[in-house]
């Protein structure tokens, strides 16, 4: 049995907002680091009910100064899967 991890992607929707809080950034701030003309992908990250990129996940710690494994939340209950 191999144990896969699974990203919460509601708590890392919080996790990202309390980040971009503690870095002092507003969703404007953000939208604009991005190049992004509107702020719905930040608020949908921020929301849960979507996960940066990889590379948007690499300019988002850059920016909020962590680690891209800081910015993830991980499930309680991973899945097993046979190996």
């Amino acid at each position: 049995m191999v144990t896969i991890p699974i990203i919460d992607m509601v708590k890392t929707g919080q996790h990202i907002m309390e980040l971009r809080v503690q870095a002092g950034l507003s969703v404007r701030e953000l939208q604009e680091i991005f190049g992004f003309s509107t702020p719905q992908a930040l608020y949908k990250w921020q929301h849960g009910t979507a996960l940066p990129t990889i590379d948007n996940l690499v300019v988002l710690a850059a920016v909020l100064g962590v680690k891209i494994d800081d910015i993830l939340v991980m499930a309680d209950s991973p899945m097993q899967a046979s190996a």
